[in-house]
C-alpha cells in the first residue's frame, strides 16, 4: 500500500513538473539515483538547486538529471512523506537515500471501522500515541491526555479515588442530557475508559467533525474517542515491565478561624440572638477569660481527615511476539492506591489478551479479551451518587469547632441546636464500598474473498457489574432524617450486558483504476443490544452500635424499607452504513459517509435516523504554483466537511408508560397498587411516543501543514455545530409526573482550534521539541421551544437557594443565575436604632424580601435592587457567571541529552467562572450555629457589634468607628444567598506533570539481557497558577445534569504527588 501511494504521488509530482517546469541554461550536468531506506527507487522525487526554483524529478527508476548553474553549492531532494535531504555539489554523480518522516504524514489514524494515513484524512481527527500516554505515570487514561488534544477538554471533577473524568469534545450541544463522547475500544462501544490500563494503549484518536463521526451515526454527535490497545508484533518474544510508586499529599488547605476568633464569634452570636451570655458561658466559659483561647492550638481537621500521606503502587507486565502465522499480546497491570482521606482508596487489576492469527494467506482470525476489577473504598468517592450532601466529609472537616467543647463536641451532643458531626466519626459512620467488574470478549474473521475485497464478521460481548454498598451510621444526617437515628444501609447491584455483531465489506479498486486514482468503499451492517438491570435494597434501623462491616454481614438485623428490582427495556440499535474514499494523485481527496440507525428508544415512524456527511481535501503543496515552496514546505492540505450525527441518549422505555407495584398503608384493604415506575433518582417520567432523534449538523474547515523537513507541523480548524430537536427533560408540574422527554430547542457551538508541534533539535545524542494547542469554543442556545427559560438547580443547599442556573434563548448552557452583591449595609443606610430594631432609610438602600433576610441591620449582606422597586426579591436576579471558558489548551516541552530525558506538560483554562458554594456555606451561621468558618470571617475582617467589654453596641457612631477597617459583612444570617461574590474566575495554568528520566547505556543493559532500562521521577500536579480562592479551580461536583456545571461544593481535595518509576524491556 505504501509503495502504491508513493508511486501515485510520484506520478502526480511528475505531472506537475511537466506542466510547470522551466528550461534553464545548462551549466553543469549532475545525475544520480534516489532510493528509500530499503534501497527501492523512488519516482517523482523533486531534486532542486537550493535557493532557486530550478529543479527536476526522478523517473520511474528513481534516476534524475539536472543542469546545475555554475556556482551552485547544494542540491535538495524532497518528497511528500519523507524527510528533506540536502547534499553538496562535489561531483557529477550524487545519489540520495530518503528517510520516512517519523511522525505526521505517514502516521496511521483509526477512523471507525478502518484506518487511514494522516496525510489522506479529510475529516477532523486528533491523536495521541501510546508512548505519550505511557510517559505520564497515572492511574486513569484520561489524565494522560489532558491538555494534549485541541478541542478536547478533560476535567478531573474532584480528587477522590477513581474520580470521574469529564471529557467534552468541542463543548456540548445537549441541555439536560449527557454531553459525553462515544467511547470505542478496539471497535467496541463502552461506557467509560476508566477501566483501561494506560500501559495497554497503542493510540487514542478523537473524531471531532461529522465527516469522521457520521460513521457512528446515532452516537457520534458529541464526538468519538477511539482507543486502540496494543497488538502482537511479528518477531521474537518481547517482555516489558513498568512500575512506579508515588507519595502524595493534599495540594491545598483553606484557612479557618483560630480558636480565639471562633470563641469570639460564638460569644457575639449568643449576644445577638437574645443578649444573654448564658448560651455561651455554659460551653466556653466567661467572656472575660477569652484571651486564653489565644494560647490554644486548634485542631486542623482538614489535616486529620485529608492529611495523611497517600501511597500508590502501580506495575504492569506485557508480553508480545509471534510469527507470520500468529501474533499475540498479553498485558497485566495492577494499581493499589491509598488515598489522602482516611479509610479511602482503590485498587484495580487489568488483564488483556489479543491474538491475531493468519492460518491462510487470505484468512485472518482475531480474538481479544479484556478484564478489569476495581474496588473503591471510602465515602468521599463520587458526589453524583450522594444520598445527602449534608453528610459530606469535607464539610464536616471545615465547620467543626477547632477545639473540644464539653457538652457540645462530646458524643452526647447535648445542645439540641448543635447539628455538627465530628469529622473523624463522619468518615467512619459514612462509609462506602464499590466493586466493579468488567469483561469484554471480541472475535472477528476477515476473508479476502477476491483480490482487495475483504469481508469481515465480528462479534463481541461487554459485561459490566457494579456492587455499591453505602453505610450511614447513627450520627449521619441521612440516618437522623430517614432512619430515625439508627444506622442505614443502601445496597445497589447494577449489571449491563452489551452484545454486538458487525459485518463489513471493504473493497479497494486499485487494480481496476489507473495508478493516479485511489478508490475504496466500505459497506457495513451492525446490531447492538444492551440489557440493564438494577437491584436496590434499602435497610434502616440497625442497632446503634453497628459498623459498616456489621451491617454488611448481618443485613437481617435491619428493617427492609424497600427492595426495588428494575429491569429496564432493552436498548436495541440496528444500523447500516457505507463510506467511500477517493483521491486523485493524493492531491484531490473526497470522503462520503452515510449511516442509517434504527433505535428501540423511539416509536414507529421515528425509529430511523439518517446521517450523511461529505468531506473534500486539496493538497495545495502538490500544485505547480507551489513549486517554489518545496525547499521549506513539505505538505499543505486544505479540508472542508459537512455532515450530521445523531443522539438518542435517553433512557429506554419512553414510548409507553411503565408501571410498577407500590406499597401503601393508606388504601383500606389494598396495601399494593400500580404506579408509574420511578427512575434511579426516584423521579417519575411521563411517556412520550412522539420522540425522535436529536441531530447535530457540523461544518468544519481545516488546514494541515508540515514545514522544514517535518520539523514543524500543525493544523488550524474552524467549525460550526448546530444541534436541533434536543432531547430535553421537560418539567411537567401539576401532572403527577416529574418530567417528560421532549424534542425542544436548538443549540450552537462554534470555535477555532490550533495545534503546533516543533522539533527544534534532533541529533543523535540530544534533542528538543515543543508541542501545544489552543481551542476557542462559544456555546449559544438558539431556541428553547417557546419557553421563557429552562431552570437548573444544583441543590447543594437543598431547596434554600432554588434555581441557580438558567438557560434562555441567546444565552449559553452553564450560565449561573443569582443576585448582584452590593457589599453590606452600613450605618449610614439607616435613620437610627429605635431600641429594638434598626430603621432603614429606604431612600438610601433597598429593603430585603423576607425570603432572603429575616432581619436587616448594619453589617448585613447587601444585594442590588436591579429593577428599582425598592425591595430586593426574586425579580432582581440575573446571569452572574458563565462556566464556559473562553479558551482551553495545553503545551509540552520535551528534551533529551546523552541518555537523560526531561518532559513538562501544562494545561490551562481561561475565562470560565466557578460557583464557589463552599464560600457561601463557610461564611454563614445558617443551619449550623456553632460552626467554624473560613478566615474571611476572622475578627478584624468582618463586621462586628461586639465591644471590648463583651457588650453589644447599637450606637451608630460607635459601630461606624468599630468597623471602619473591616470589609466583610456579618456572618449572622438565617439563610444562604447566592450572589456574584461567590462566583470566581476559574482560570488556571497547571504544570500537570514534570518528568526527569535516565536510560542506561545499552553497553550495560545488554550484559543482563535487557534491551532497555529507564528510571524516572515525576512530579504530578506540580503547581497551579490561579486566582481562585477555593481548593482547586478544576472542579464540578453537582454533575447529575448538564444544567449545573462548575459547582465547587465539598469536593474531595486534590493531591500533589511525587513518583519514582522504572521501564524495562527484555
Amino acid at each position: 500500500m505504501q509503495k502504491a501511494i508513493k508511486r501515485i504521488l510520484s506520478l502526480m509530482c511528475i505531472s506537475l513538473f511537466l506542466l510547470g517546469g522551466q528550461v534553464y541554461a545548462q551549466q553543469r550536468d549532475v545525475t544520480g539515483t534516489v532510493t528509500d531506506s530499503q534501497g527501492e527507487p523512488l519516482i517523482g522525487v523533486t531534486v532542486s538547486v537550493k535557493g532557486t526554483t530550478k529543479g527536476t524529478m526522478t523517473d520511474i527508476d528513481g534516476k534524475y538529471s539536472l543542469s546545475v548553474p555554475a556556482g551552485s553549492q547544494t542540491l535538495v531532494a524532497s518528497y511528500v512523506g519523507m524527510k528533506q535531504n540536502e547534499k553538496q555539489v562535489t561531483a557529477n554523480v550524487i545519489d540520495f537515500v530518503m528517510e520516512d518522516l517519523s511522525s505526521e504524514l505517514e502516521e496511521v489514524v483509526v477512523i471507525g471501522y478502518g484506518t487511514v494515513k494522516r496525510k489522506d484524512l479529510t475529516g477532523s481527527v486528533s491523536s495521541v500515541k501510546g508512548d505519550a500516554i505511557q510517559a505520564v505515570p497515572v492511574s486513569n487514561v484520561a489524565e494522560a491526555i489532558t491538555g494534549k488534544l485541541a478541542g478536547v477538554q478533560v476535567t478531573t471533577t474532584e480528587g477522590s479515588p477513581d474520580a470521574e473524568m469529564m471529557i467534552r469534545v468541542r463543548g456540548g450541544g445537549s441541555i439536560t442530557q449527557s454531553n459525553a463522547p462515544l467511547y470505542i475500544v478496539d471497535g467496541f462501544p463502552v461506557e467509560s475508559i476508566n477501566d483501561i490500563a494506560s500501559t495497554d494503549i497503542e493510540s487514542i484518536d478523537v473524531l471531532k467533525d461529522a465527516s469522521s463521526t457520521a460513521i457512528y451515526g446515532s452516537r457520534g454527535a458529541n464526538g468519538v474517542i477511539i482507543v486502540t490497545t496494543k497488538s502482537g508484533k511479528e518477531g521474537k518474544l518481547n517482555v516489558a515491565y513498568n512500575a512506579f510508586v508515588s507519595w502524595k499529599k493534599i495540594a491545598k488547605k483553606l484557612d479557618t478561624l483560630s480558636p480565639y476568633d471562633y470563641a469570639t464569634w460564638q460569644y457575639e452570636r449568643a449576644m445577638l440572638d437574645d443578649g444573654k451570655p448564658e448560651k455561651y458561658t455554659q460551653f466556653f466559659g466567661n467572656y472575660q477569660d477569652i484571651d486564653m483561647y489565644k494560647e490554644i492550638e486548634g485542631n486542623d481537621w482538614q489535616e486529620q481527615i485529608f492529611g495523611r500521606t497517600g501511597f500508590t503502587f502501580n506495575h504492569s507486565l506485557s508480553l508480545t511476539g509471534g510469527g507470520d502465522k500468529i501474533k499475540y499480546s498479553f498485558n497485566y497491570s495492577h494499581v493499589n492506591d491509598k488515598a489522602i482521606m482516611m479509610l479511602s482508596g482503590f485498587k484495580r487489576d487489568n488483564l488483556t489478551l489479543k491474538v491475531n492469527s493468519k492460518p491462510f494467506k487470505n484468512l485472518s482470525l482475531d480474538f481479544s479479551a479484556r478484564y478489569s476489577e476495581t474496588e473503591t473504598r471510602g465515602g468521599g468517592a463520587n458526589e453524583k451518587n450522594e444520598k445527602s450532601s449534608a453528610d459530606s466529609r469535607l464539610k464536616n472537616a471545615m465547620i467543626y469547632p477547632p477545639f473540644p467543647i464539653s457538652g457540645l463536641t462530646d458524643e452526647g451532643n447535648t445542645d439540641a441546636e448543635f447539628n455538627l458531626q465530628n469529622p473523624r466519626l463522619a468518615v467512619y459512620d459514612n462509609d462506602r464500598f464499590q466493586e466493579r467488574k468488567v469483561y469484554n470478549l471480541n472475535g472477528s474473521v476477515t476473508w479476502e474473498a477476491i483480490s482487495n475485497l475483504y469481508l469481515k464478521a465480528e462479534v463481541g460481548l461487554d459485561d459490566y457489574r457494579n456492587n455499591d454498598d453505602r453505610f450511614y451510621g447513627a450520627s449521619t444526617y441521612y440516618a437522623k432524617d430517614k432512619g430515625s437515628g439508627y444506622p442505614a444501609l443502601i445496597s445497589q447491584r447494577t449489571s449491563r450486558q452489551t452484545f454486538r455483531s458487525t459485518n463489513t465489506a471493504n473493497y479497494d479498486f486499485k487494480t481496476l483504476l489507473p495508478e493516479s486514482h485511489n478508490l475504496t468503499m466500505l459497506l457495513g451492517q451492525e446490531y447492538i443490544i444492551t440489557k440493564r438491570e438494577m437491584l436496590e435494597n434499602i435497610s434502616h434501623g440497625f442497632p446503634a452500635s453497628f459498623s459498616f462491616t456489621d451491617a454488611l454481614k448481618l443485613t437481617s438485623q435491619g428493617n427492609a424499607i424497600s427492595i426495588n428490582n428494575n429491569l429496564y427495556p432493552d436498548d436495541i440499535l440496528l444500523s447500516a452504513f457505507t463510506r467511500i474514499n477517493y483521491d486523485y494523485m493524493s492531491k484531490y481527496l473526497v470522503g462520503l459517509t452515510f449511516r442509517a440507525d434504527g433505535s428501540s428508544k423511539f416509536a414507529e415512524g421515528n425509529k430511523w435516523g439518517y446521517f450523511p456527511s461529505a468531506a473534500v481535501a486539496w493538497r495545495m503543496s502538490s500544485e505547480s504554483f507551489m513549486e517554489s515552496t518545496k525547499t521549506w514546505l513539505d505538505d499543505l492540505k486544505l479540508r472542508f466537511s459537512y455532515g450530521t450525527a445523531g443522539n438518542n441518549n435517553i433512557p429506554s422505555g419512553q414510548m409507553a408508560q411503565v408501571y410498577g407495584v407500590e406499597n401503601t398503608q393508606y388504601i383500606n384493604g389494598f396495601p399494593s397498587y400500580w404506579a408509574p415506575l420511578k427512575d434511579e433518582d426516584g423521579k417519575v417520567t411521563m411517556a412520550n411516543p412522539d420522540l425522535k432523534w436529536e441531530t447535530t449538523i457540523t461544518r468544519n474547515m481545516g488546514l494541515d501543514f508540515t514545514l522544514l523537513g517535518g520539523k514543524l507541523n500543525g493544523s488550524l480548524e474552524l467549525y460550526l455545530n448546530t444541534t436541533k430537536d434536543l432531547l430535553l427533560a421537560y418539567e411537567t408540574a401539576g401532572t403527577g409526573y416529574d418530567f417528560q422527554y421532549r424534542n425542544i430547542g436548538k443549540t450552537q457551538n462554534k470555535g477555532l482550534e490550533l495545534s503546533l508541534n516543533w522539533v527544534a533539535i534532533d541529533k543523535k545524542d540530544f534533542g528538543l521539541s515543543f508541542g501545544g494547542n489552543i481551542a476557542f469554543n462559544k456555546n449559544k442556545v438558539k431556541d428553547i421551544g417557546g419557553m421563557n427559560y429552562i431552570s437548573g438547580t444544583s441543590g447543594w443547599a437543598s431547596t434554600e437557594i432554588g434555581m441557580d442556573y438558567r438557560i434562555v434563548a441567546g444565552g449559553s448552557i452553564g450560565e449561573i443565575y443569582g443576585y448582584r452583591s452590593d457589599g453590606r449595609y452600613e450605618v449610614s443606610d439607616f435613620t437610627g436604632y429605635d431600641g429594638n430594631n434598626w430603621v432603614l432609610d429606604e431612600t438610601k438602600a433597598p429593603k430585603m424580601s423576607g425570603d432572603l433576610m429575616d432581619l436587616v441591620r448594619p453589617g448585613t449582606m447587601k444585594l442590588k435592587d436591579l429593577d428599582g422597586s425598592g425591595t430586593v426579591d426574586d425579580l432582581d436576579r440575573e446571569v452572574i457567571g458563565d462556566t464556559n471558558p473562553l479558551h482551553t489548551g495545553g503545551f509540552n516541552i520535551n528534551a533529551r541529552a546523552y541518555g537523560f530525558d526531561l518532559s513538562a506538560n501544562f494545561n490551562w483554562s481561561y475565562g470560565n467562572d466557578v460557583y464557589n458554594a463552599n464560600k457561601i456555606e463557610y461564611t454563614s451561621s445558617s443551619k449550623y450555629h456553632s460552626r467554624n468558618m473560613i478566615a474571611e470571617m476572622a475578627s478584624g475582617k468582618r463586621w462586628t457589634n461586639l465591644r471590648a467589654d463583651g457588650t453589644i453596641s447599637n450606637d451608630p457612631t460607635e459601630l461606624a468607628a468599630m468597623n471602619a477597617n473591616t470589609t466583610m459583612w456579618s456572618p449572622y444570617t438565617k439563610k444562604y444567598v447566592l450572589s456574584d461574590w461567590a462566583i470566581e474566575d476559574g482560570s488556571f495554568l497547571r504544570l500537570s506533570t514534570l518528568t526527569l528520566g535516565y536510560t542506561l547505556p545499552q553497553v550495560l543493559t545488554r550484559k543482563v539481557k535487557m534491551q532497555n532500562c529507564r528510571f524516572y521521577v515525576t512530579g504530578y500536579n506540580v503547581f497551579c497558577l490561579t486566582g481562585y480562592s477555593g481548593f482547586d479551580p478544576e472542579v464540578s461536583t453537582r454533575r447529575k445534569t448538564a444544567l449545573t456545571p462548575g459547582v465547587d461544593y465539598s469536593a474531595y481535595p486534590k493531591s500533589r504527588s511525587i513518583v519514582f518509576g522504572v521501564n524495562i524491556n527484555f
